[in-house]
């Protein structure tokens, strides 16, 4: 079902750019997967020691020489896989050729820290990408839109005048943040990528995080987004306070607020908000059900056209979808609305300030020793 329907937005990309809404196969499509959903409101190890007398020497077995010969050979046939499987250099290795278990493991390639490149960053996100295609039993169909929700959540918490929370850190692993109400839903998304932690060890939750809310965006047809890693985890001393992500119950003035504390102006709150075309609401998690759009795994323009077409109370007039309050609070507010206008009227404007207001967000608060221009671009899965 995913590769079908990403096959078939990237066929529809190379012709003109029209809404999802009005196309009858993605409408029947999406009808049929939300005939699933109704809109309801709101021992350590011990040296040994000999204790008795000393034993009486006997001679070597032939057994003995045979096994002591055998460990030679083994020894010696590790010795020279060592050396003709890595790339060496004035005595050392200087790589760990890709596909070694030690680049898997994430164990050092020349006796130090394992220092993983742009395609070792490629290998697990083509992981998580494979994951994302494969693994189709939730919600609608794809993970997608609760890996992004993870990987926002985890750098929204950050406040630019402490200079706390952010994606630096992975503190929802631990009760205090992963409890916040605004986190209800999430622990799916970190199961989800659990696996992933484990067949690459070396990367750090943090990183892992957003690399797969990257993926999951580019995979739903969205922008690429440039990424870079750097980011350490830390302990549960650093959960950040409740309270530090948008309340959907609420207007423009408190989107103000939670957007200004992390250093976001009108634009780029808007812009942000577009992700709402993906993923759907649970009245166990917000108090609110049902999906933004008709098309909620792949990113569009569509959230920004209907709630410019749509009459809103919360559910729109056909009952099928819905919009917070949070939401119908961009079309209320002037200042918000001229940019929910630009953004209807034109996908490639909205994608193109979405895919920046997304690399500010993954970086708030870390402190990178890499540069700018070392932001890898992710390839898609074919």
């Amino acid at each position: 079902m995913a590769s079908a329907a990403r096959a078939a937005t990237r066929f529809a990309s190379h012709g003109p750019i029209t809404s999802t809404l009005r196309s009858t196969t993605t409408r029947r499509a999406c009808n049929n997967a939300f005939s699933r959903h109704t809109l309801q409101a709101p021992p350590p190890a011990r040296r040994g020691y000999a204790s008795g007398p000393p034993q009486t020497r006997k001679a070597p077995s032939v057994l003995g020489y045979s096994v002591a010969f055998g460990s030679i050979l083994v020894v010696a046939g590790a010795a020279v896989w060592y050396v003709t499987t890595n790339e060496w250099e004035d005595g050392k290795v200087k790589e760990v050729k890709k596909g070694s278990s030690a680049a898997a493991a994430g164990e050092s390639k020349t006796g130090g820290v394992f220092a993983p490149k742009k395609e070792d960053y490629q290998q697990v996100y083509n992981t998580i990408a494979k994951r994302l295609d494969e693994k189709e039993d939730y919600d609608d169909g794809s993970y997608g839109p609760v890996i992004l929700r993870l990987a926002w959540h985890c750098s929204g918490t950050y406040d630019k005048e402490t200079g706390t929370g952010g994606s630096n850190g992975a503190t929802m692993r631990f009760a205090p943040e992963g409890d916040h109400g605004a986190n209800a839903g999430l622990k799916a998304a970190r199961d989800f990528l659990e696996p992933v932690k484990e067949q690459f060890p070396w990367i750090t939750y943090s990183d892992l995080w957003t690399l797969a809310g990257v993926c999951a965006i580019q995979e739903m047809q969205g922008p690429i987004i440039p990424w870079r890693p750097g980011r350490q985890d830390r302990d549960v001393s650093m959960c950040t306070p409740d309270g530090r992500l948008p309340d959907g119950s609420k207007e423009h003035g408190h989107l103000r607020d939670i957007f200004g504390r992390m250093g976001f102006d009108d634009r780029e709150i808007v812009a942000l908000s577009g992700a709402h075309a993906l993923g759907r609401c649970h009245t166990d998690r917000s108090g609110f059900e049902g999906p933004w759009s008709f098309s909620p795994t792949i990113m569009s323009n569509d959230y920004f056209r209907l709630l410019m077409e749509e009459k809103w109370n919360w559910h729109s007039s056909t009952k099928t979808l819905m919009m917070l309050p949070t939401d119908m609070a961009l079309i209320k507010d002037g200042e918000f609305r001229k940019h929910v206008e630009r953004y209807a009227k034109d996908d490639r404007v909205f994608f193109t300030e979405f895919k920046d207001v997304m690399v500010k967000l993954l970086e708030l608060g870390v402190p990178f020793q890499s540069k700018a221009e070392d932001r890898i671009s992710f390839t898609p899965l074919e």
